[in-house]
């Protein structure tokens, strides 16, 4: 095994590529998982408590949302300027100031005397969250091996996939037995634990670089992925037209919000993209671009974009659909989802070492067959479609997608070299972010869209519900069968193929 040397002056760890991961590289992945697997629990729970909200708080609806909304758009704004961030400063600042923020917006809420102060909790929260998954992300691409990097990326699958599966229904019996500040009490010693263990253990890996951050930069970004994430969570109200007058006019305020926030958000991304092509000259951009220079990353990333927007749109309507056209209970919901998470996140090693074996393409295309064709198969529900057969294709659903994320994740990251991975892994979760955005959006909207011309048309409400869901899965299942096409064309990087990938 090689030797470990120490960069002067930082204080950082380099560490080149060994056969094994370090005691001090172990460590650091495993606190890391556990502090993402926290914070990614944290973000899921609240859409299930929107309604205790509402009557505890008295805010509208509306009102409610922007507990998500706002969240969500804190994670767009902070997670482009992580790639930067994630060089410019040691592992264990990063982490410790990821965890401080996610620690101290969970108090903020946990102790919110009204909406206000939750809402800015939310936003505290995001903050630590987004900086999270990068970290993570280019922590393991630092310290494991190229022939081991898809045993651990599994890992992070298991972390996706069953934080958010666990999440909706903790805060369930947690709503029904102590009520919402509990929510973020269970979460907030976890996370306190978390801090002070890593602020012991993490060693710092990897060289930093002492380069200002570009003030501009940070304003395009902020209003290019902000603008756009915000826009997409305007389609659900611009698509509705209601016949009331006031209905009417809220959807008429949604639609231009939604072109006016697009409209800047494209902008501001152009001019972003601009900026950091002038500033890649000298060395110093906020999110270096040249990473797209790698055709294998790219393909993964549009990839994971698309594979994004059928996902979290299709996890998102089957719910509602459960709720609201087959009348299922909460419980009973959460129920049908958890087997299908727990089967994705237990398949996530195994994935993992496939793919160091064998590469991408022997999971990826199998994997695209298999979401799409159950996302065909919802094609075909109705009111009348048992709960077990949504149990038995949300399980399946759920396998195709293990066997898509992890390749994707290891193949997109190990297409570039070491000095890129803080801004390829910031890509990633960024794509993922907007992906998912525009995928609930979409097929929400879809789906909402659908159901109230039919109700309007004299349908009954379950009837027109189903015409809803089977309209946004159509949609979920179309844009899946681009991921069987582009799954023939990613491959596994040969340790040697990245530097030249990306080279000046």
């Amino acid at each position: 095994m090689a030797a470990t040397d120490v960069t002067p002056g930082t204080g950082s760890v380099t560490l080149p590529r060994t056969d094994v991961v370090s005691a001090d590289g172990n460590r650091a992945i495993w606190l890391l998982l556990a502090a993402a697997f926290v914070a990614i629990l944290n973000e899921t729970t609240m859409g299930v408590a929107i309604p205790h909200l509402i009557t505890d708080l008295g805010i509208t609806a509306v009102a409610a949302q922007w507990l998500t909304t706002a969240f969500m758009l804190t994670m767009a704004v902070v997670i482009p300027i992580t790639g930067f961030l994630l060089r410019r400063f040691p592992t264990r600042m990063m982490f410790i100031a990821a965890m401080s923020l996610f620690s101290t917006g969970t108090l903020i809420a946990l102790i919110a005397p009204g909406f206000a102060v939750l809402l800015l909790g939310r936003v505290v929260q995001a903050s630590g969250t987004a900086i999270m998954m990068p970290l993570l992300m280019t922590t393991i691409m630092n310290v494991v091996p190229a022939h081991a990097r898809g045993r651990m990326m599994g890992r992070v699958s298991m972390v996706i996939a069953l934080a958010p599966a666990i999440g909706p229904t903790m805060s369930g019996v947690l709503l029904d037995t102590l009520g919402w500040r509990w929510i973020f009490g269970i979460v907030l010693p976890i996370a306190l634990a978390a801090l002070a263990v890593g602020a012991i253990w993490i060693r710092n890996i990897g060289e930093t670089i002492r380069e200002p951050i570009d003030a501009l930069s940070v304003v395009l970004s902020a209003f290019g992925f902000g603008g756009v994430v915000y826009g997409l969570s305007q389609i659900g109200g611009a698509a509705a037209h209601g016949g009331t007058a006031a209905e009417q006019a809220a959807g008429a305020q949604a639609t231009t919000t939604l072109i006016v926030s697009l409209s800047v958000g494209v902008v501001s991304l152009a001019l972003f993209a601009w900026r950091q092509i002038a500033l890649q000259t000298r060395g110093v951009p906020l999110l270096d671009l040249r990473v797209f220079r790698s055709t294998n990353f790219s393909l993964s990333v549009a990839q994971f974009g698309l594979l994004s927007v059928s996902f979290f749109g299709a996890i998102t309507v089957i719910p509602l659909y459960m709720q609201n056209v087959l009348q299922a209970s909460a419980s009973v919901t959460g129920l049908v989802v958890l087997p299908g998470a727990l089967l994705m996140g237990l398949a996530g090693p195994v994935v993992g070492r496939i793919y160091d074996r064998f590469g991408p393409r022997v999971l990826l295309f199998p994997g695209s067959i298999i979401a799409s064709g159950v996302l065909w198969m919802f094609t075909t529900f109705d009111q009348d479609t048992t709960i077990w057969m949504i149990l038995i294709a949300q399980t399946a659903l759920s396998l195709g997608l293990a066997m898509s994320f992890t390749p994707l994740f290891t193949a997109s990251l190990a297409s570039l070299p070491r000095r890129y991975y803080s801004y390829g892994s910031a890509v990633v979760s960024t794509t993922q972010q907007v992906g998912g955005a525009a995928g609930i959006a979409l097929l929400v909207a879809v789906m909402s869209g659908v159901q109230t011309s039919a109700v309007e048309s004299g349908v009954d409400e379950l009837a027109a519900g189903a015409q809803g869901a089977h309209a946004a899965f159509l949609i979920a299942a179309i844009v899946s069968l681009t991921l069987i096409v582009g799954a023939f064309f990613i491959r596994k990087p040969d340790d040697d193929d990245a530097p030249a990938a990306v080279a000046h």
